[in-house]
C-alpha cells in the first residue's frame, strides 16, 4: 500500500502478498519490491542446504549473494570459502559476505529477512 501524505510517499507491504516466490527444494525466496529496493523473507525447512538446493540453481561454487539479515526463527551453520564455521540463531542481525555454504541446523524452520541478498538469490542461471 502507498500513502501520501504532505508530498512524501510512505509505503507498507506484507508477505502475505510478495511480488515474487523463488521456490527451490527445502525452501523458498519471497520478495517485495519496496523504497526502490527489495526486501526477501528466506523459509529455509529441516534438511535444506545451499550446497544442496540452491547451488543448481545458482550454478556458482559457493553462495554469491552477502546477507544483511534478521534471523527470526531457528538456527544457521555457515561455512566461508576460507574456512571459518559458526552459527547464527533466531533474534539476531547478521551480515555475511559472500563466498559461503549454509545450512538449517536442527528440526525448526528457519525465517530470515534479508535487506541485501534478495535480488539475485535462488535465481536459475
Amino acid at each position: 500500500m502507498t500513502d501520501q501524505t504532505a508530498g512524501r510517499t510512505t509505503e507498507h507491504r506484507s508477505y502475505d502478498a510478495p511480488d515474487e516466490v523463488r521456490e527451490f527444494s527445502n525452501g523458498r525466496m519471497e520478495i517485495l519490491n519496496i523504497g526502490g529496493g527489495e526486501v526477501g523473507r528466506l523459509v529455509l525447512e529441516p534438511g535444506w542446504r545451499w550446497s544442496n538446493d540452491v547451488k543448481p540453481l545458482a550454478g556458482t561454487d559457493s553462495c554469491e549473494a552477502p546477507h544483511f539479515s534478521y534471523q527470526l526463527s531457528g538456527r544457521v551453520g555457515w561455512r566461508m570459502d576460507d574456512g571459518t564455521e559458526f552459527e547464527t540463531t533466531a533474534g539476531e542481525v547478521h551480515y555475511v559476505t559472500s563466498g559461503h555454504d549454509a545450512w538449517v541446523v536442527g528440526e525448526e524452520t528457519v525465517e530470515v529477512i534479508d535487506w541485501n541478498g534478495a535480488t539475485h538469490y535462488a535465481e536459475q542461471r
